[in-house]
């Protein structure tokens, strides 16, 4: 009985220390929960091939602060660039279109402006509208800096250096 009472408090300080992971969403559900309560969209572009998607996955989104802010501040969408089911977004239905040795999914070259490197982050504000792509992997610490920039509006108002200049990430390297 010790025992199990001794790894249910360890469990419980693990899930207090480490938080809750990131709740992903479709874009579909994401672009639903805006107009009912409207956050800024993060976009996961990735691809199940991609080793620094998988790298990107467990070093960057399964950090405590990271995923908190995430969960507070925005709608989080994990996107497959290959994936074959249709998306309709903003009113237009995207397809798969399939040529050479993967092909690609229409949204996923609209969201990335026809660059198709992964994984990438796309910031879309509370209508849908594009903020800012982003390509390659991003660790923990800079994914935080960015995150707090764009989710507090800091872009609108404020440049990127001075923000860097002044913010400091709780994110440990």
């Amino acid at each position: 009985m010790k025992k199990i009472f001794s790894l249910l408090i360890l469990a419980s300080v693990s899930l207090f220390s480490f938080g809750q992971p990131v709740k992903w969403y479709t874009i579909e559900e994401a672009m639903a929960m805006t107009k009912k309560e409207p956050r800024k969209i993060v976009i996961d572009v990735y691809t199940t091939w991609c080793k620094w998607c998988k790298v990107m996955d467990t070093a960057t989104f399964q950090n405590p602060v990271v995923a908190g802010y995430l969960n507070k501040k925005f709608y989080p969408v994990k996107f497959n660039a290959e994936q074959h089911e249709d998306v309709v977004f903003e009113g237009k239905t995207y397809k798969f279109v399939a040529g050479g040795g993967r092909g690609y999914h229409e949204l996923a070259a609209a969201l990335l402006n026809g660059n198709m490197g992964y994984p990438s982050i796309v910031f879309l504000d509370e209508k849908g509208q594009m903020i800012q792509p982003m390509q390659g992997y991003i660790k923990a610490k800079q994914f935080d800096q960015i995150i707090k920039y764009v989710g507090e509006d800091l872009f609108k108002t404020q440049k990127w250096e001075d923000f860097l200049a002044t913010y400091v990430s709780p994110v440990k390297e």
